[in-house]
């Protein structure tokens, strides 16, 4: 059997996923980035090998993406995490055309072929507006969890307009409408339509089109989810591992060097053997 791995370091949380030569995800792990980076890859990685009952050894290529994929240093590739999204994506949802990623610190469009490569992408990473960073802010603003909101923002009868989608002045502007009144679900309706309308103003860059599928942490977002339905006027793809797209893609091209190298050797073996003989 061969194993590979995908180690996906991102601003916030590390993702590993291992599979096995019938590209069957065998192993998946979850762990905060923090300040050690290399720490993170390494600990995500034996995570991954303890939950499947394998060792490193029997892996044979990790690939590293992700913004600290050249902190994965025991990988023998790093890949861009647009190239391993588009991938992912491909695999989960094989019509996908459209991929968006949401992640801590970023955002990205992706247009998608037919074989999960990559066609155009955009990405918003010069400012945390419309992220995970600002989700994170809208939540302590409110005294509540970044795994709450999504649920409260479902309730909302009458979102209430944001006037900017900045991360530095949403605790003001959400200050603001508390002072007048208005209510949780409200206030996090507005805070989710807000950062869906940047993101598909966003991917309109690179052009919109059907399958779209959701990626990164904040697609875990049931609240951001329907936001982005509703902006776009269609239904998302969204798999119960989109949190683990980049890593997952990131495997896949691991797996394909993997094989390639067996292969290889094989081919060397068979061609040793021929001119013994």
């Amino acid at each position: 059997m061969i194993y590979a791995a995908g180690i996906d370091v991102g601003s916030t949380q590390t993702k590993g996923i291992i599979l096995n030569d019938k590209r069957e995800i065998v192993a998946r792990a979850l762990t905060d980035t923090g300040a050690y980076v290399t720490r993170a890859a390494e600990r995500c990685f034996a995570e991954a090998l303890k939950s499947c009952g394998i060792t490193k050894e029997q892996v044979l290529y990790v690939v590293g993406t992700g913004y600290g994929r050249y902190k994965v240093t025991f990988g023998d590739a790093q890949i861009t995490e647009i190239s391993c999204h588009a991938r992912g994506a491909s695999y989960l949802f094989p019509r996908t055309r459209t991929v968006i990623d949401m992640g801590g610190q970023d955002a990205k469009g992706i247009k998608v072929g037919p074989d999960g490569d990559v066609k155009d992408f955009v990405m918003n990473d010069k400012c945390a507006a419309g992220t995970g960073r600002f989700l994170a802010s809208a939540a302590e603003a409110l005294g509540m969890t970044l795994g709450e909101i999504g649920e409260v923002s479902l309730k909302a009868k009458n979102p209430v307009r944001l006037t900017t989608v900045c991360t530095v002045f949403v605790e003001s502007d959400i200050m603001s409408y508390l002072a007048q009144g208005k209510k949780t679900e409200d206030i996090l309706g507005g805070v989710h339509s807000a950062i869906a309308a940047r993101t598909v103003s966003l991917i309109r860059r690179v052009g919109i089109e059907p399958e779209i599928t959701f990626t990164g942490g904040v697609s875990r977002n049931l609240g951001m989810v329907r936001a982005l339905e509703e902006k776009l006027g269609m239904k998302l793809s969204v798999s119960p591992d989109s949190h683990f797209v980049g890593a997952l893609g990131a495997s896949i091209f691991a797996l394909e060097r993997a094989a390639k190298g067996v292969s290889s050797v094989e081919q060397t073996k068979l061609e040793t053997s021929s001119e013994a003989s």
